[in-house]
C-alpha cells in the first residue's frame, strides 16, 4: 500500500514524487516506457546524444535570485542553483519580414529594438510590460480573457503584436489562434523578463538529479510499467491496475498522463467533457550535427523564432508540416564554460498528426526525408546555410511525440482548457504536468511541486 501512486517520470512526476518523499510518504512513479523524462528525454543514436523536447529552459534567473519560479522550485525540492549547471543564452532574435528583433535576458534589450523598429510603440511596449508585472497568476479573473484582444489594445502596430505572440505560443500554447491573457503574461515573463539558459549537459543533467533525489528520498521508480486501467469504487480509485495485470494500491494517485488520457484510465464510465478535449497542436523537429560550430558559420544566435509573412499563423496545418514559421534553436549558443563537442542546429515546425499517422511504414519513411529537406530549406533564409557542414541528422514527427509521451494527436503542450486546481471527479485522483496548466520544464517541475503540496501532503 503506497500513500502516493504517480502515473509517468515526466518532470511534473519526478518533482512530485520527491516532495512527496521529504515527508516520509511512500511513493512509486510508474513509467511505461524504459526511460524516463517524457517528452523532454534523450537518446543515444550512432555514438552520439541527443536532446528530445529541451529547446532552453525558461525562468532563467541569476545564481542568487531568492523569487521567482527556478528560485521557489528548488528550494522546494532543496536542490542547489550549481545542480542545474544552467548557462544563460548569449541572445535570440524574433525574425519576421523585413524586420528583427533580437532579446536576451534583460528586457531592456528588447525595448531597445522595439524603440528602434517601431518607434511609436516603445512607451507602449512599457505599458505592456508593467501589466504583465502586475498581472496577479494566483488569480482566474482575467485566466480566459483573450491576450490578442488585451495586447492589440496596447500595442498599435499589428507587426509588433504578431512578433511578440510567435515566441510565446511556440513555447507554451495548446490554443490555436490565440492564448488567454494569463498564459500571455506567464510565457512573457518567462521568456522576456526572466530568460533562457540551459546546462551543458542537456536536459539529461535535470533528469539525473531528479531521479537521484527520488531514490535517496526511498521514492520507487518502476519502469515499463504502464497503467491499463484505474478501478474506480464510490467516488475513488482504489487500485492501479498495470499493463501486466499487477495491480497496487494507493491512498492518492496523481497523474501526469494527461486530462483526456487519465479520464479513459477510469474503469468508471465518466466520458471526457468535450470542451477538454486533447490539442490539436503538434510539431516535427529536425536535428542536424556539424562538423563545426555555428558560430565559426557566422551565426550567433541561441534562438531564432521565425515568421515568412506579416501575419503569424497558429494552427494545426492542413499539409503534413507548416513551414512558414518555425523555431531555430543552436544549443550551442549558450554561455558555457566550455564549447559542445558537436555543433547542433535544431529547426521546429507545426505538423499535422492525423496526416502523419495515416502514413505507411514506406510512406512515412520517404515523408520524413522530404520534409527534413522542406523544414531546413525554410530555415536557413534565417540563418546561414549550414546544409554543407551536416555529418549527420535525425528528426521526429507527431507520431513519434505519441510513442514516447502517449499525449492524444502529439500535442506536446496538452488540451487548451486546463485543470488549474489539478481536481477529477474522483476523491483522490489528480493531474498534474502540462494540462494542470503549466508548460515547459520549470513549468512542469513547478506543476508537479504544487500538486503534490495541495493534494497529497494536506490530506
Amino acid at each position: 500500500m503506497y500513500d502516493t501512486i504517480i502515473i509517468g517520470a515526466g518532470m511534473s512526476g519526478l518533482a512530485a514524487g520527491i516532495r512527496l518523499a521529504y515527508y516520509d510518504q511512500r511513493v512509486c512513479i510508474l513509467e511505461r516506457h524504459y526511460t524516463i523524462g517524457g517528452l523532454n528525454s534523450f537518446y543515444r543514436l550512432r555514438g552520439r546524444d541527443y536532446d528530445v523536447g529541451l529547446h532552453a529552459l525558461t525562468n532563467v534567473t541569476p545564481k542568487g535570485t531568492k523569487t521567482g519560479p527556478l528560485a521557489r522550485l528548488l528550494r522546494q525540492l532543496r536542490l542547489r542553483w550549481d545542480d542545474f549547471a544552467i548557462a544563460p543564452q548569449l541572445g535570440s532574435e524574433i525574425a519576421f519580414p523585413g524586420v528583427r528583433l533580437r532579446f536576451d535576458n534583460d528586457l531592456q534589450t528588447l525595448h531597445d529594438e522595439i524603440a528602434w523598429a517601431f518607434p511609436r510603440e516603445a512607451d507602449n511596449f512599457d505599458r505592456l510590460s508593467r501589466e504583465i508585472v502586475a498581472y496577479d497568476e494566483l488569480s482566474e479573473t482575467h485566466a480566459n480573457q483573450s491576450a490578442r484582444e488585451v495586447v492589440s489594445s496596447i500595442i498599435t502596430e499589428p507587426l509588433l503584436v504578431e512578433m511578440l505572440f510567435c515566441p510565446l505560443m511556440f513555447y507554451g500554447s495548446a490554443r490555436e489562434h490565440d492564448m488567454d491573457w494569463g498564459q500571455f503574461s506567464i510565457m512573457f515573463r518567462s521568456i522576456f523578463l526572466e530568460g533562457l539558459g540551459r546546462p551543458a549537459a542537456g536536459v539529461r543533467l535535470i533528469l539525473k538529479h531528479l531521479v537521484r533525489k527520488f531514490r535517496a528520498l526511498g521514492g520507487e521508480l518502476k519502469l515499463r510499467s504502464g497503467v491499463k486501467r484505474l478501478a474506480v469504487e464510490n467516488g475513488r480509485v482504489t487500485r492501479v491496475i498495470l499493463e501486466n495485470d499487477e495491480e497496487l494500491e494507493a491512498r492518492n494517485v496523481v497523474s501526469s498522463a494527461g486530462w483526456c488520457e487519465t479520464m479513459r484510465l477510469c474503469d468508471d464510465g465518466q466520458p471526457v467533457v468535450t470542451s477538454r478535449a486533447a490539442g490539436q497542436l503538434s510539431f516535427c523537429e529536425t536535428i542536424a550535427t556539424l562538423d563545426r560550430a555555428p558560430s565559426d558559420l557566422g551565426h550567433n544566435r541561441t534562438i531564432t523564432f521565425f515568421n515568412d509573412h506579416d501575419k503569424f499563423v497558429w494552427q494545426k496545418p492542413d499539409v503534413l508540416c507548416d513551414v512558414r514559421s518555425g523555431v531555430i534553436c543552436t544549443p550551442n549558443n549558450f554561455a558555457y564554460d566550455s564549447p559542445l563537442d558537436d555543433g547542433t542546429m535544431r529547426i521546429t515546425a507545426l505538423a499535422n498528426f492525423d496526416r502523419w499517422r495515416s502514413l505507411d511504414e514506406e510512406a512515412y519513411r520517404v515523408e520524413k526525408l522530404r520534409w527534413y529537406d522542406r523544414i531546413t530549406e525554410s530555415g536557413v533564409r534565417f540563418v546561414p546555410d549550414y546544409r554543407g557542414r551536416v555529418v549527420e541528422t535525425d528528426m521526429f514527427t507527431p507520431t513519434t511525440i505519441v510513442r514516447y509521451t502517449g499525449h492524444d494527436n502529439g500535442a506536446v503542450y496538452g488540451a487548451p482548457e486546463k485543470q488549474l486546481d489539478g481536481r477529477t471527479h474522483l476523491e483522490n485522483l489528480f493531474v498534474c504536468g502540462t494540462d494542470q496548466g503549466f508548460v515547459g520544464i520549470i513549468g512542469s517541475i513547478t506543476s508537479g511541486i504544487a500538486m503534490a503540496n495541495r493534494h497529497c501532503l494536506r490530506s
